[in-house]
Parts: structure tokens; sequence; C-alpha cells
């Protein structure tokens, strides 16, 4: 059924409910039957949406009459087009077919005939665009202002009524804080040199696609945007307008800069890493940056720290060195960690002798971490060269402050132990895996007796370090064992014979304990060979391994555990003396007992 609105202006709604609307002259609805009012949820009077002058594009209201009644009669005839459909038809491929499933509406005037539930449906245009999650803008021929949808609201804080209508760019100020063209002017032929001011762009056939950055969006924030330009054409291909869609890409955009950043950057420490410090490289040879100077440090010890506490503690070793070395150079170096436990500085336009006042800077830095940290100290080597000019490559230069710090870790001897050793001494004691001046009382009995059987002086230098670290592999043991009150189980004693191993595999995994990884795990071997963890028996057990034996056992014996009370000096001694040729080396044992019955041992 179909009906065609009377003289009055009246159009009559077709599903017959009786009067679908009337119109007054100025577009607004002073009638509108219980459907309409239901569905739209507005109440009359209220303005009519859509201007035929606006969504319509027109030269005129005259031509937008002539339009209009062609649109209806294709309507009625099956093609369903309008100018309407158009907008939609130029929105992102994504947005499309959603758009047209709903888009079965026509502005039409009074005195048209009306499809059957057309005005029934007619907010549904402005909802369709409205709540698109991209930003939609449309200007006419003349650049005025015809769509503006509530994501675009939301990005200027502009509403729509107060921008409808309106030319001149005055829509860009609130993108951009001035008046200027937009994508939809560039495609409609005005401001080509614009394009410039976006950061990507490029032409598909009529349609202009871009990504740029509106510093005024969102009230200052600012808006990361991709964006789409499209023309607005009628059957004929004659040009009405532009449609540009904006789509928010800021999570995209912080995205990618973070990418980007981990691209170049540790994510441990937040130094730039080695692939962009070889890259920095290649760059400076070609550049004027000469004398260029690099310098090498590595954290001495990392290995055994994440082996014997934990990679969360050599992680903190690691972080806090680079924050040392970092705070001692200028803004403009290069600081990257070039491997696991390795840092390079490059310095540009710096000749040798700064480039040592630089590794000078980084030891006194380092002084000052580590009396914050007396516990947990740092340790590193440096080293530093200089290539005067681009007649060396930068990557021998690089290769030559490496090797001044291994002479620097040569040179510092036993610097580097002690640092370890600290590390060592205080994680056992927080775990309180040994009784308080065990690892001290057990060093001064072992060198004791290590003079008296005339032990060289570099001998007795490994006998104290292996005194300060033989419990290394304890850190391997579940407490709830060691401190366990009762007798251990078959189990918890396999648990407890593996600590030789472990402490052997923690020393090898360091150069600075490395030297005495073999001894650790000797310790707890027995003369007659029924020790562990190999069964070495005699002499096969390397004197300094049974010299620690004597003195542990001996402190051990003498100290206070969970599981029994101390022995007295003179009940110790004697147990060694009862033990001497099964689990210790009897002469030893003869040399140790006189000793500290000359000394008065109470």
């Amino acid at each position: 059924m179909k009906a065609r609105a009377g003289a009055s202006g009246r159009a009559a709604g077709l599903s017959g409910r009786g009067r679908a609307g009337e119109f007054s002259g100025e577009r607004a609805v002073s009638g509108i039957n219980p459907v309409i009012s239901a569905g739209a949820g507005v109440e009359p009077p209220v303005l009519f949406p859509f201007s035929r002058a606006g969504f319509c594009f027109p030269e005129g209201e005259n031509s937008a009459s002539r339009r209009f009644k062609g649109t209806v009669k294709s309507v009625n005839s099956g093609q369903r087009r309008c100018d309407l459909r158009r907008l939609v038809d130029a929105l992102p491929e994504d947005k499309i077919e959603a758009a047209r499933r709903l888009l079965e509406i026509l502005l039409v005037e009074s005195g048209e005939l009306l499809p059957e539930g057309l005005v029934e449906r007619l907010s549904l245009i402005e909802r369709i665009v409205d709540f698109l999650p991209d930003g939609v803008l449309a200007v006419d021929r003349e650049g005025r202002v015809v769509v503006w949808n509530r994501a675009v609201e939301e990005m200027t804080g502009v509403r729509k009524e107060e921008v409808l209508g309106r030319g001149e760019y005055a829509y860009a100020v609130p993108f951009y804080g001035e008046r200027r063209p937009i994508l939809v002017n560039i495609l409609l032929g005005n401001g080509k040199e614009w394009e410039q001011k976006y950061e990507k762009i490029e032409r598909k056939g009529q349609v202009l696609i871009g990504e740029g950055f509106a510093p005024c969006a969102y009230g200052g924030r600012g808006l990361h945007f991709w964006t789409l330009a499209a023309p607005i054409c009628d059957e004929e291909g004659n040009l009405l307008g532009a449609v540009q869609c904006i789509r928010d890409i800021g999570e995209r955009k912080k995205m990618e800069d973070e990418l980007r950043h981990w691209s170049t950057h540790d994510a441990l420490t937040g130094l730039y890493n080695r692939a962009f410090f070889e890259e920095e490289l290649r760059r400076l040879e070609k550049g004027r940056s000469f004398p260029v100077s690099i310098i090498v440090c590595d954290l001495d010890g990392l290995k055994v720290v994440n082996d014997a506490l934990g990679h969360e503690r050599g992680d903190e070793l690691l972080r806090r060195a680079a924050k040392v070395v970092a705070g001692c150079v200028r803004g403009s170096d290069v600081v990257a960690r070039v491997s696991g436990d390795e840092f390079a500085v490059i310095l540009p336009q710096t000749d040798r002798k700064t480039a040592e006042e630089v590794v000078g800077r980084i030891i006194e830095a380092v002084e000052r971490d580590n009396a914050q940290h007396p516990d947990f100290p740092l340790s590193v080597s440096l080293g530093a060269a200089t290539a005067e000019d681009a007649s060396r490559p930068l990557r021998e230069v690089y290769a030559e402050a490496d090797d001044a710090m291994y002479r620097d870790k040569l040179a510092r001897g036993a610097e580097p132990h002690r640092a370890i050793v600290r590390v060592f001494k205080a994680a056992l004691a927080e775990k309180d895996f040994v009784a308080e001046g065990h690892t001290e009382r057990v060093k001064e009995l072992a060198c004791m007796l290590g003079k008296a059987v005339g032990l060289s002086r570099s001998n007795l230098d490994t006998l104290r370090l292996l005194a300060d670290v033989h419990d290394v592999g304890k850190l391997g043991v579940p407490e709830h064992i060691l401190f366990k009150p009762s007798a251990l189980t078959g189990e918890e004693w396999e648990e407890v014979r593996c600590h030789p191993e472990v402490g052997y595999r923690i020393a090898l995994s360091s150069p600075e304990l490395a030297p005495v990884a073999e001894l650790i795990r000797q310790h707890h071997e027995r003369w007659n060979g029924r020790g562990y963890p190999r069964g070495l028996c005699g002499e096969e057990i390397h004197i300094l391994s049974r010299i620690l034996a004597i003195a542990d056992a001996y402190d051990a014996m003498t100290s206070e555990r969970p599981y029994r009370p101390a022995l007295s000096h003179e009940e110790a001694l004697e147990e060694l003396k009862r033990c001497a040729g099964t689990q210790f080396d009897p002469r030893l044992v003869e040399i140790f007992v006189r000793l500290l019955s000359e000394k008065g041992e109470t």
C-alpha cells in the first residue's frame, strides 16, 4: 500500500497506522506516530536529523529535490539507490556491509511517494554513522561540513551542531589548531602541498589513504590516526563532495614504538643491545666523530652468581652495573649490553686520555655503589681503546678494548675472587647454612695445618679461597633437609651427598673460582675410598681437600647443630684420631692434633 502526502505537507505512513509525521517549513517534526517515537526515542517538535542540503551534497535546493524524486523512483523500482548509500559505499571496506544492511532509508520532502516502513526507520542512518567506531566526516564540493559523527565529536570535543555547514577549513582547527586542508580537501584538489604533512600518504585510484598525527585532538593529548578519503558522486559520476574516515591508531602506534624500542634495546637493563651497538660502529666509521673511544666493562662472577644464587640475584647485579656505567658517560654516548656479562661504551669525539678518565669515574662509581650494598658487591673489569681517525676499523678498536679488559682482570688478581666470596658468604649467612664464623674458623685452622706441612704461598692462597667457598654447594640443598632435627632419610642423604658436585659445577662456571672447583668436589672424599661423590682414596684426594676436610670436621663437631649438641675440644680431637686412616689422612690428623694441643685449644 502506498499513499501520497497531502497539500498540507503531511506524510502518511504506509503501515495502516495513520499519520507517520508532519514536517514544518523548517523541517521540524511537528507530529510523529508511536512507532517512530518508540524506535527513534524522540518526541516532537524535533529538528529533522538530515537536511536535503546536508547528506545529498547539492549544488542547490532545486537540484536536491530533483535527485530525491529520481531516487524515490529508483527505490520503488527495486534498485534501492540513494545519495546516502553513496556515502556508505565510500566508507572503508570493513564497515560497508554492516552499514548497507541497515541503509534502507530515503530522505524525502512532503509530496513524494514513501515506501512502506520508511519513516519508522528514518533515524537508522544517523545511528549507523554515529555509532561507527571510526570517525566519519564529509564535506560538499565547496568544502562545507555535511557529516560529523559521534566518534569525530569525541576526537575533537566539537559537537556536530557547531560545525555542520561550516567551511573554510574551520573543521581542521580542533585537530591541528589552525585552518588548513585535510585529506578530503586534498582529494577535492585543494591544498595538495599539505600532503607532506602526513607521515604516510598513498593514492589508490580515486581514494587517498594516509597516516598522521593531530596534536590538538582529545583535548591536546593528540591523536595518531589512519585515514581514508573517498569521493561522493551521483549516478552520472558527477562529484558531489568527499567523505573521510578517521581511525584512532594510538594503541597500534604505541605497540609499534615499543617494538621498535626493544628491537634496539636490552629488555633487562634498558641499555642498547648488541645489534644497535654494531650498527653504531658501522655508522661512526663513515662519519666525522673521530677520535672514537670504546670502553669494555665485564661484570665479574655473574655466571657463578646465577648458578649459585639464582638469576634474580644475577639480574640485580646486571641492573646495578648498567646504572653505574650509564651514569658515568654523556647522554650522547652509546652504552650497550653486548653479551650476558659484558657492557660496551662508544665515546664519539673522545681521545684516549679522556676515555681513561671515564674508566676512573666508573671505578669510583662502583665503589660508591658497593658502599650501599656491602653484602652484594659489584666487581668489574675495564678496558679502553681509541681510534684517532678512520684508518682503523672500529671492530679492531673494540677487540683491543676487550683485550685490555682481560688484562685488567688478571692484574687485579684476587680482587674478583674476594668480591664473589663476599657474595657467597652473605648468601650462606642469609640462609643460615653455616654456623656464624664457621668459614673464618675453618680457614684459620686449614692455613695453620697447611703452613705446618710446608705449603707454598700460592697453595695457601688457594686453600684460603677453598675454605671461603667450600660450602657453596649447600645453596642447592633444600633448607628443610640441612636443618632437619631428626635423622635424614635415604633420599635426603642423597640430596646432601650431591652438594660437593653442585659446588664443583658452580665454581667451574666462574673463571674466578675455577681453580678450586675440583677441590670443592673432593672435600667429602674419605681416605679409605668410601666418601663421596667419586669414591677417591688415599693420595688420589688432593692434599688441600684433605686438609680442609680435617679443619671442617673439627669445627663442625665443636659447633652446635640442630640434630646434636656441640662436642668439647677433647672429644673432637678423640673423634679425629678415631677416624684417622678411614675418613682422614692419618699423617695430617697427627699433625693437626699436635698443633691444637700445643696451641692449647679449649
